[in-house]
């Protein structure tokens, strides 16, 4: 019933209503709704009706908005009131209401969604998106899954994959025509129908009244806003502003489809309603807007039909004069009765091929069922309409997703599935108008997979819609507009036409789509059967199919280079596959049973038409043209994979469906051609055709190509050769590959048709062909498996491969549904039985190996197949690396010592159908050739190789295999009839002719030969021979005329009236050109048998007289079991061997005449000259050897010395090897240190004028500032709640106490008392490389001139080591100094600490004048400049008065704490492992610490404020302090940092330094640290132990080593420091400080112990680095005592007392309980004001963890899922490059101008503020890692491998990767040792676009 209120209320032009005021209308919608909705519950709801109507009427009028907005915007403003949007957005809200009836809107939408019976996902998304194949669940190979589906179903162990939709697509899970239940996710497992209530009737009942007036509206938006383009101007601007208005409509539209199946059933019904349509559509009335909305609609329609003159087809058809306003276009059903009176009008005519058009239209004619598919359109309901203008929009994303999200309703599905079908042609159309052709494609295939994929619907519109007559109508009409007239054979008369591949529709892959959906239909078995019964069909595609035979012909040029080298080849390669083999394989996946014979029998029988015109269209005689070839043949490649078929799979005898003798003549001349033409392209005959033609031949062989192009041209030729004459195709092969003449027994010959440098490798080719031909069984009887083996077998041969690169080389079926996937069971079962694994390693030089797969032993042994891998490799030199590995095994393995030949392997036997093939083998042409090429070898001719011989002896061992014939009649056959004269040989079975000895030949030679003048006396001293001779002249030679008898007699045989065949003109080309010498008849003496010349060559090859002796009379077991190890691998000698061991077995004869020909053993042929020739060639091996082994011993020799030189010079991460570096070498006989300058290669010392440098990096770093305090590593943030703080960096710590200072105390005094650099300190690293500071200059210079792109800114200062290559971008001076003086230094002298303390007190004092300017000072200030620039300003400026010298001083101490600090993390933090240092050998401290000291004296520090004072004297109290009260204080001693004490003490003093001056500074200094622990050790405890602490020591005050007992001391320090406020406030907050554990003596001495090794560490290094000294190893319990006994501080005597305590080390200068009052007593002060920080302050954590980048989880799929949605907190927008810097975890923007500042990209920002300039980003989108170092970024790879290990980058394969520990290791390790720069090599400059 409502369905019919419906109806009246759209029902045609009512009496109007008196209509509501409008301004109450606005106020108040919901009132209305409500009003309305109550009226239309009311059975008589007529007046209800009708007022909503008119109330839409008048909402939705279509006349305002769209015409306005299209005017322009200001036309809008003028007279639409609210600009364009407002009408709308009112209609809309007014929609929304009375959807709701009165209700809220979004109550509505809730209730409705209550109604879903949610059984199917189809979740609808678009390019990009990331989606999830799962194979093992899918029916469909298409089948997809969005995330949230996947994660929730179960799919452990699965095949499964990630991928980024290309077109986008829909998910699956629910729908089990596409994927099995197994998979379905827990939401869509339930089938919910049943459970869920019924909709109750008034709930959707006003959508069901406004709806089809909103969908009516929206289509007359869709009319108004289309104009018919004008001629060739683009119209898309106005197609998308059109689009962008309605955005909110079609919005609307598709949130309604998202509330689910209630809704989407009330949108079906609407949809499709023809009634509704017709009502609204027709029921215009006299309104004029709606009028010429209309017209516009019925012109769009009329481009609609297959057929209309702006399109050039070949069918010249006009526009018929009918009366009607559509065109009515005579389609081609009822073309045959008119294509009398259509001539072709003059655009067909344009290549002269009236006669062609008529007869491809004919045969069109007939197959064509249905007129509808060429008529234009008529629409009948608003789906049809909707659609219409989708098309006509060009699939516009919103509507798209529009129709698909409605796809779950099955009703709509099939009327959306038929109404696209019926749309077709329509789209192609569009499609191959349309500019954007990509976009449209993917939206295109967007929809027809969703609808295609399904079975049942699929064939449900086969029956009801011809949906494949549409199809290939569709296709074969696109084609046609890109025709040309084909040149292959005959350019003037020939009729056939191909596609013209440089057409963009061909070029830019426009077809895709339509093959693709084709592709996809076929792969239901319902539809494929369908195509295959259907004869009418099958001749259209045959058609079809033609248009590709023969495309992009290739002709080659004799003269010119070609000036243009078109690229159009891959064109023509992709529209092959993807066009008719694609489609050929899924029909072939349908023919696996006997049942389908008869559609095998279809296809061959049309293809075989289809090849017959194709013969006659291009007038083929017999002889191809000349110089020309064409890859493309899919007609001969469909006949021969049917073929195959129906062998293989459905017993179908093969002469059945073959054709007659000369048919298959025809057919193998072009494949033929293809293999002659493969051999000429890789001799270089093809080389003027450019790089292009190469590029064809490697397409031809490679994996995705070669199972549809060279095997079946192989197969298709194996046949040909089994049905024919052998002697005819091995007389053709010759001929083809131009060879004929060289098969001559004269030692001379001319070849008319090659030149002489082609002839040696087109023979190689023509034997390497038939050799292929002869033992290839790929179609020949090997089962799926055996093939996959044999594959994956020649893949690994070539190469060790990864998982991926093996999937990728091993031709799969290319249809996805015919079974051998790669990634199946039998793939990794076949896998894991030829290969074994090799997991992924790791070398020291960084570079990064992944998982490869390698043949086990036993593969190499029995497998390996030099035919296949021939057959297989792209590149020649891939045969190569297979022969090399093969060799290297049989090396390794013991097998053979030599260089082996290609070893022969067995074949599997043959399928019966194909015995014939073998008969090639035993044809007396091939024997002749063989024997001929024998014969030559033997006797060195020119042109021949040992890879022509290699060949030669297979065929042999081929045909010995293969032997037909019992040797039971062979004795009695020798005097029959078979030995008549005209023949070489007398039968044609091979083990018999070996044996036959052939006395004389006649040869023709040209008369200069040396034969000629030899034999003019032979021939007339042998006249009683003459009969004789005739048996053996030119036979051979006349393989050509051989060939053309063959022919005739086959042709004459099968033609009934016996037409002489007229012999095209090419055949003249045999004849010689006049130009070449006279030819003469000779004869030779040979008088050998093809046995006794394998003897022979056994001696030649062996170099030794008499090498063959028959292994039978040794052993004669060898008879019996032929299979003998020892034969199957070696060179020629044991190919020889075996070939004679196999012709024996299989003979008596044979195995007589060998025993005899040994024993003769007859002297070589012309014995005085070959015996002279033989010593000569003795002598030149033996020559030869000597000079090779001379040359090994060099070579070898050289390699040691640049490999002694590669660990010198490259070793960075091993250094254990190195020769140390010169500058230590402290010899005191030597007077100055000596440097090697690297670039002059001049010695001597450092001097002022001309001083030497250390070749340096200088990099900003941060890694010290990412140390933290705890001990477990952060975890990358993979939820929203775990986020990183870095409050707990060691970076973080030093500021906040930086700042804290500065805000108590005397600027000035507070850049003392602290070190910077933990951000951004400078790091000097050296390759140990010297070179003088002006070679450098000039090598600057040099570098700055020479163009070459390097990886590096020669601008910018940096260079690589002119040595080792090292990255550099500075030269640190080497301070001219003598080591002796320095011995002399470090001699003790017995002072006492105060006369020490004063003489450090007077040498600091003396102001340090800078040197006069030399050379020298002048690099010193240079690098100092360097130093300073390498880091940015706001690492370098922390004082509050910016420039002040005191930052420099700062600055310049920092370095070297920096330096200091980072060896110590290098070598892991702790110093027990002692040594010298790994980065000790190549240290650079020495001679920083000279440049750094130099510059510090320049500051002298007023020793007013010197803290030595304050450290060594005691100062009186001065009243001036109070006195002053308003200027800050200086920084208390005890707040200092003692570390940053000691550089500066060091730095101050004029240097060198003398040994005893350091230890009294850091004994000094040791006694303030310890004052430190102690007072901090004070604050940590509570008030109790206090106390008790203050009572113990008090006692022991007055003992005699009461300076040296920590309880003293430490109550000391209480009771000092009680008289302040420091423990006073101590609130419940404090709490916190204290640790719970009560202190015991032990855990005190380890805190003081902890406290202080920090400064024990440096200052070791320091000292180790300054003197020279060695650090001692040992334990960690004991560094303390070790370090500080090595430093000095220990009295020797001490280390006998056991329990070890650190206070014994303190030596005091001045009385300690003094200094200490005085100390506390600064503290005090302070404290009386600022107790709290006080206390901060005095508490320094100093136990800072190593630095570590963030722990990542085991599976990147947890990552990925995160951070690939995650919006960017800076822009707020999800980023389309996201990544993850893994130093700090911040989420940026990759590339990303969202958040550009100041022309910085973020990383590039990040890595500046993050790193100083170093920055680690995971890139989530491609789980590799990129590192930015300053201006330049490298990609360093990927830390996630799968189960393969193998990286994915932009993760193309999708499969699970899991976190690999070693990568992440390697990649810390380069993090923290600054080596990103030395390891990783490709580097390039970043443009601050990152």
């Amino acid at each position: 019933m409502a369905a019919a209120a419906a109806a009246a209320a759209v029902g045609g032009p009512q009496p109007p209503q008196p209509e509501l005021p409008a301004p109450g209308l606005a106020v108040d919608k919901a009132a209305t709704a409500a009003h309305l909705k109550a009226a239309l519950s009311r059975p008589d709801n007529r007046a209800g009706a009708e007022e909503l109507q008119a109330l839409l009427e008048r909402v939705l009028s279509a006349e305002r908005p769209l015409t306005a907005a299209a005017d322009g915007e200001e036309a809008a403003a003028a007279g639409g009131g609210g600009g364009p949007g407002a009408a709308e957005e009112e209609a809309l809200e007014w929609c929304k209401c009375l959807l709701a009836g009165g209700g809220g809107y979004e109550e509505f939408c809730a209730a409705v969604r209550a109604y879903d019976p949610a059984a199917l996902c189809g979740l609808v998304w678009t390019a990009n998106f990331v989606a999830y194949r799962c194979r093992t669940c899918g029916i469909s190979p298409c089948m997809s899954l969005c995330a949230e589906c996947f994660h929730q179903g179960d799919h452990t162990g699965h095949d499964f994959n990630m991928f980024r939709s290309q077109a986008g697509g829909a998910c699956d899970c629910g729908d089990s025509n596409v994927m099995r239940e197994s998979g379905f996710c827990k939401r869509h497992q339930i089938k919910s129908s049943s459970n869920i209530p019924c909709v109750p009737k008034d709930l959707l009942m006003m959508s069901e009244f406004v709806l089809p007036r909103f969908i009516f509206c929206l289509i007359q938006y869709l009319r108004e806003g289309y104009n018919e383009p004008a001629a060739d101007v683009p119209s898309e601007k106005d197609l998308n502003k059109v689009l962008q208005l309605l955005e909110p409509q079609i919005s609307f539209l598709e949130d309604l489809t998202k509330m689910g199946g209630a809704m989407r059933s009330v949108l079906t019904q609407v949809l499709t309603n023809q009634q509704n349509y017709k009502d609204l559509t027709s029921g215009l009335g006299e309104n004029a807007c709606a009028k010429k909305s209309h017209e516009k609609y019925l012109i769009a329609l009329k481009s609609s039909g297959l057929t209309y003159p702006e399109d050039k087809l070949v069918y010249g058809i006009q526009e018929q004069s009918a009366g009607t306003s559509t065109l009515a276009v005579q389609g081609f059903a009822g073309a045959t009765g008119t294509l009398g009176q259509l001539d072709s009008s003059d655009e067909e005519d344009q290549d002269g091929s009236q006669g062609l058009g008529k007869r491809k239209r004919v045969k069109l004619s007939s197959s064509t069922k249905d007129q509808s598919i060429m008529d234009v359109l008529k629409h009948k309901s608003f789906l049809e309409e909707l659609l219409f203008w989708t098309i006509k929009y060009e699939f516009p994303q919103k509507m798209v997703t529009f129709l698909l999200n409605m796809l779950p309703d099955q009703e709509y599905k099939v009327a959306f599935t038929k109404t696209f079908v019926q749309h077709y042609a329509f789209i192609m159309k569009t499609l191959k108008k349309s500019h954007e052709s990509d976009t449209m494609s993917n939206r295109i295939v967007h929809i027809s997979v969703q609808l295609f994929s399904n079975e049942e619907l699929a064939r449900q519109v086969t029956e009801e819609c011809q949906l494949l007559d549409i199809m290939v109508t569709v296709l074969l009409y696109m084609m046609e507009s890109c025709l040309i007239k084909s040149e292959l054979q005959d350019e003037e008369n020939s009729l056939h036409v191909v596609v013209n591949c440089g057409e963009a529709l061909l070029k830019n892959n426009t077809y895709w789509p339509l093959v693709s959906d084709f592709i996809n239909i076929l792969s239901h078995q319902s539809v494929a059967k369908r195509f295959l019964e259907d004869h009418g069909l099958l001749v259209t595609w045959m058609n079809f199919v033609s248009f590709f035979q023969g495309m992009n012909l290739n002709k080659r040029e004799l003269n010119e280079h070609v000036e243009f080298e078109s690229q159009t080849y891959y064109a023509a390669f992709a529209a092959e596959l993807e066009a008719c083999a694609q489609p050929m394989w899924g029909l072939l996946s349908h023919c696996k049973v006997r049942e389908t014979q008869e559609y095998t029998r279809n296809v061959v029988r049309y293809c075989l038409e289809a090849l017959q015109d194709w013969f006659d269209a291009i007038n083929f005689v017999d002889e191809p043209a000349p110089n020309q070839v064409t890859f493309h043949l899919p007609l001969h490649r469909y006949y021969a994979m049917f073929l195959s078929k129906a062998v293989k799979c459905q017993e179908l005898d093969l002469d059945s469906v073959l054709p007659d003798q000369e048919m298959l003549m025809k057919l193998m001349i072009h494949p033929l051609q293809i293999q002659a033409s493969l051999a000429e392209i890789h001799s270089n005959m093809w080389v003027r055709n450019g790089l292009q033609i190469k590029g064809q031949a490697m397409t031809y062989v490679q994996s995705h190509f070669c199972n549809s192009m060279i095997d079946p041209d192989i197969y298709l030729l194996q046949v040909c050769a089994s049905r024919l004459d052998p002697d005819y195709f091995i007389s053709s092969v010759f001929e083809r590959f131009k060879v004929v003449d060289l098969l001559t027994m004269a030692s001379q010959h001319q070849n008319t048709v090659l030149d002489a440098e082609h002839e040696r490798s087109m023979l190689e080719g023509a034997l390497t062909f038939l050799v292929i031909l002869l033992s290839l069984r790929l179609h020949l009887g090997m089962s799926d498996d055996e093939i996959l083996r044999a594959e994956m077998v020649a893949q690994l041969c070539m190469n060790d491969r990864t998982h991926s690169s093996l999937i990728h080389h091993i031709p799969e079926n290319p249809n996805p549904k015919s079974g051998i996937i790669p990634g199946s069971y039998s793939f990794e079962s076949v896998l894991s039985a030829v290969a074994d694994f090799k997991a992924p390693v790791f070398e020291p030089g960084g570079s990064m190996q992944q998982g490869m797969y390698t043949p086990k032993a036993e593969v190499w042994d029995q497998e390996f197949d030099p035919v296949m891998v021939i057959l297989r490799t792209v590149y020649r030199r891939d045969v190569q690396s297979a022969m090399d590995r093969y060799t290297a095994f049989l090396k390794q393995s013991g097998k053979f010592p030599g260089n082996p030949w290609p070893p022969y392997k067995k074949r599997t036997p043959l399928h019966p159908s194909y015995k014939g093939l073998m008969r090639l083998l035993h044809c007396k042409t091939l024997h002749i050739v063989l024997f001929t090429l024998l014969y030559k070898i033997l006797m060195d001719h020119q042109n021949l190789s040992e890879h022509v011989l290699c060949m030669v002896l297979y065929l042999i061992e081929l045909g010995l295999e293969n032997s037909a014939e019992e040797e039971s009649d062979e004795e009695a056959s020798v005097c029959g009839p078979e030995r008549c004269h005209d023949s070489w040989f007398p039968g044609s079975n091979l083990v018999s002719n070996m044996r036959h000895f052939i006395n004389y030949v006649r040869v023709r030679v040209p008369e200069t030969a040396p034969e000629v003048k030899r034999d003019s006396l032979a021939s007339t001293s042998s006249d009683s021979l003459s009969s004789l001779q005739n048996s053996g002249t030119a036979q051979v030679f006349s393989l050509v005329a051989e060939r053309r008898k063959k022919f005739q007699e086959i042709i004459n045989r099968s033609s009934s009236e016996a037409n002489q065949v007229v012999r095209p003109k090419t055949s003249s080309k045999w004849s010689a050109p006049g130009s070449a010498p006279q030819l003469t008849t000779a004869i030779l003496e040979i008088k050998e048998s093809i046995l006794s010349l394998l003897i022979k060559l056994h001696h030649k090859l062996s170099g030794k007289q008499n090498s063959y002796y028959p292994p039978w009379l040794d052993d004669i077991e060898i008879l019996i079991q032929p299979e003998i190890p020892k034969y199957n691998h070696g060179d020629g000698i044991t190919a020889v061997e075996r070939i004679l061991l196999k012709a024996a077995l299989q003979s008596r004869m044979n195995k007589r005449i060998i025993e005899e020909i040994c024993r003769k053993v007859t002297p070589p042929v012309p014995p005085k000259k070959i015996t002279a020739a033989e010593k000569k060639t003795l002598d030149k091996e033996e020559r030869r050897q000597k000079a090779r082994e001379r040359q090994q011993k060099l070579l070898a020799e050289f390699a040691s010395r640049q490999k002694s030189f590669m660990e010198t010079a490259m070793d960075v991460d091993s250094p254990e090897n190195d020769i140390p570096m010169e500058i230590t070498t402290a010899e005191p006989q030597v007077s100055e240190a000596v440097y090697d300058c690297v670039i002059c290669g001049q010695s001597g010392p450092s001097s002022e004028d001309r001083p030497t440098g250390l070749v340096v990096l200088l990099q900003a770093s941060s890694v010290l500032g990412q140390c933290r305090d705890n001990i477990d590593p952060k975890k990358l943030p993979i939820t929203e709640e775990e986020q990183i703080y870095p409050w707990d960096t060691c970076a973080a710590v030093h500021d906040v106490r930086l700042s804290l200072l500065q805000r108590y105390f005397k600027d000035s005094s507070c850049l003392l008392a602290v070190s910077i650099g933990w951000e951004g300190g400078v790091y000097v690293q050296t390759c140990g490389h010297t070179l003088h500071i002006d070679c450098h200059k000039s090598y600057m210079e040099s570098l700055r001139n020479d163009q070459v792109l390097q990886g590096f800114s020669v601008d910018k200062g940096e260079f690589t080591c002119p040595l080792c290559r090292q990255f550099a971008n500075s030269v640190l001076p080497c301070f001219p100094g003598s080591n002796v003086e320095s011995n002399l230094w470090q001699r003790p002298t017995n002072k006492s600490i105060q006369d020490l303390i004063k003489e450090v007190e007077e040498l600091q004092g003396r102001p340090g004048a800078f040197p006069s300017e030399t050379n020298l000072s002048k690099e010193m200030e240079s690098v100092m400049k360097d130093i300073k620039n390498t880091t940015q300003k706001k690492y370098r400026d922390y004082s509050k008065t910016p420039g002040s010298p005191d930052n420099d001083f700062l600055f310049m101490y920092s370095v070297a704490r920096t330096n200091l600090e980072l060896e110590l993390i290098h070598r892991g933090g702790n110093l027990c492992s002692g040594g010298a240092s790994t980065a000790g050998k190549r240290s650079c401290l020495n001679q920083l610490f000279h440049v750094l000291a130099l510059h510090m004296r320049l500051y002298s520090i007023d020793s007013e404020f010197n803290p030595w004072r304050k450290l060594t004297q005691l100062v009186e109290e001065e009243n001036s302090q109070q006195g002053n009260e308003e200027q800050q204080p200086e920084v208390p001693v005890l707040y200092h940092d003692v570390t940053s004490l000691l550089l500066i003490q060091i730095l101050m003093m004029p240097q060198p330094l003398r040994k005893d001056h350091f230890t009294c500074i850091v004994k000094v200094l040791f006694t303030l640290l310890y004052t430190q622990a102690l007072v901090a050790l004070s604050v940590k405890c509570n008030e109790e132990d206090r106390s008790a602490w203050k009572h113990t020591g008090a006692l022991k005050k007055n003992t005699s080593d009461a300076e040296k007992s920590y309880e003293v001391l430490l109550s000391f320090v209480i009771s000092e420091l009680s008289k302040g406020k420091l423990y006073h406030e101590e609130g419940t907050q404090e709490c916190a400080m204290v640790s719970p554990v009560a202190w015991s003596p032990e855990s005190m001495e380890k805190y003081l112990q902890d406290f202080c090794l920090p400064f024990l560490r440096i200052t070791s290094l320091l000292q180790h680095h300054l003197f020279g000294e060695d650090l001692p190893s040992c334990q960690e319990e004991e560094e303390f005592s070790v370090l500080s006994s090595c430093l000095g501080l220990l009295p020797t005597f001490y280390q006998t007392e056991h329990p070890f305590i650190s206070a014994s080390c303190l030596d005091w200068p001045v009385p300690a309980f003094d200094i200490i009052s005085q100390w506390c007593l600064e503290i005090n002060s302070f404290t009386e004001r600022h107790a709290e920080q006080g206390k901060a302050l005095l508490i320094q954590e100093s136990r800072w963890k190593l630095p570590h980048l963030l722990q990542l989880p085991e599976n990147y799929n947890t990552i990925f899922q995160y951070y690939h949605r995650k919006t960017c907190s800076v822009c707020t927008k999800v980023p389309k490059d996201p990544a993850v810097c893994l130093v700090c975890g911040t989420f940026v923007c990759l590339k990303g101008l969202c958040c550009k500042q100041q022309s910085y990209c973020e990383c590039v920002l990040h890595s500046q503020n993050c790193g100083a300039g170093t920055g680690i980003f995971l890139l989530i989108n491609a789980s590799v890692i990129i590192i930015i170092r300053g201006h330049r970024f490298c990609l360093w790879g990927s830390v996630y491998l799968d189960a393969h290990g193998e990286e994915d980058r932009d993760l193309r394969r999708g499969k699970p990767l899991y976190i690999c520990k070693e990568r992440y290791k390697v990649l810390e390790q380069q993090w923290i040792s600054h080596t990103f720069d030395h390891i990783n090599k490709r580097w390039g400059p970043h443009y601050n676009g990152l």
